[in-house]
């Protein structure tokens, strides 16, 4: 019987993060980062910090899309360098530029993967 109730609280813990993370649209996203003052103090507010790890989700995802792609001889939806600088300003202006309506249906993944594709595209072959 604790075998069980371990288990059950074990996927519940390891599912609601998951589960949280897929419900998120990029319009919750960007309402939410608006919200937050843009200076080193943002730093430490568990909201942004919050925001932070989806977005750096985000960006591991279109990346492991795009690696992927390569790997299959397609050609990725992105091409950035190997590192790259994101400026919070400047994403979230181009993420609010996305008319609300379709943002509403997207991810920030999404998002993400429209930015990279929009600052990085790839060579035309």
């Amino acid at each position: 019987m604790k075998a069980i109730v371990l288990a059950l609280a074990c996927v519940l813990v390891c599912t609601t993060p998951v589960a949280a993370q897929t419900t998120m649209t990029l319009d919750a996203f960007v309402t939410q980062a608006n919200g937050i003052p843009l200076n080193p103090l943002a730093a430490i507010r568990p909201d942004a910090r919050r925001l932070v790890g989806v977005a750096n989700r985000a960006f591991s995802t279109v990346n492991s899309e795009n690696r992927a792609a390569r790997a299959a001889g397609r050609q990725p939806a992105a091409c950035p360098p190997e590192r790259i600088e994101v400026s919070p300003r400047q994403l979230l202006a181009f993420l609010n530029a996305i008319p609300q309506a379709r943002r509403a249906r997207m991810t920030p993944t999404d998002g993400i993967r429209e930015w990279m594709a929009d600052r990085y595209p790839c060579p035309a072959s």
